[in-house]
């Protein structure tokens, strides 16, 4: 019996994910279209059995804050599935074009460079606010990730004549890269230096 393909265009059955700590947490089981309709969601850790492009997919809906305050305008997030599904189908295409290569393991691959291991948490203490580093939950380094990738994809498409699809390509791939055109990138290496010298 043949596998199903992620919008019957690429076999992720295959694709395996290096990073240890994250294995659990990237979910890669083949589907047709990454849809569930939220009913896992009163399961504890629903995440982790939700297809990782789901869960990008779901974070197109909301990019969700930025250092407190809404950075970008959220206008151009909809609520409309199709239309974030054709966004993720052009920017794989694009990636698939420009790697030669299967774009979810590629994405699958951004998330592991761009995953934080460290930041920062503040506490009181007395009178007196507290810094101190502490290594990031598994659950919690994906979710980071997808935020940056998506909030910096929404951030470059904004004013220019480049489309999301084509800055959301961008992102990933030079997340693939390790490359600091990303922003994921640049703000784990942000963080994991602050909790440098937080320690």
């Amino acid at each position: 019996m043949e596998e199903m393909k992620l919008f019957n265009r690429w076999d992720i059955s295959e694709i395996k994910v290096t990073d240890l700590g994250l294995q659990k947490y990237i979910g890669l089981k083949p589907v047709l279209v990454p849809k569930t309709f939220g009913r896992n969601t009163q399961r504890q850790f629903h995440k982790s059995n939700m297809n990782i492009v789901e869960r990008l997919i779901n974070r197109m809906y909301v990019p969700g804050h930025k250092r407190r305050k809404h950075f970008i305008s959220s206008g151009a997030c909809v609520g409309n599935t199709g239309a974030i599904c054709n966004v993720i189908i052009d920017a794989f295409t694009m990636i698939e074009a420009r790697a030669k290569k299967n774009p979810v393991e590629v994405f699958v691959k951004a998330i592991e460079n761009s995953a934080m291991r460290e930041e920062i948490t503040s506490f009181q203490v007395g009178g007196i606010i507290v810094r101190k580093a502490v290594i990031t939950a598994p659950q919690r380094r994906v979710d980071m990730v997808l935020r940056g990738m998506v909030q910096g994809s929404y951030q470059k498409a904004t004013n220019n004549k480049k489309t999301m699809a084509q800055c959301l390509a961008d992102e990933i791939f030079a997340a693939y890269n390790n490359s600091t055109d990303s922003y994921a990138i640049r703000e784990k290496d942000r963080i994991e230096k602050e909790s440098l010298g937080a320690r």
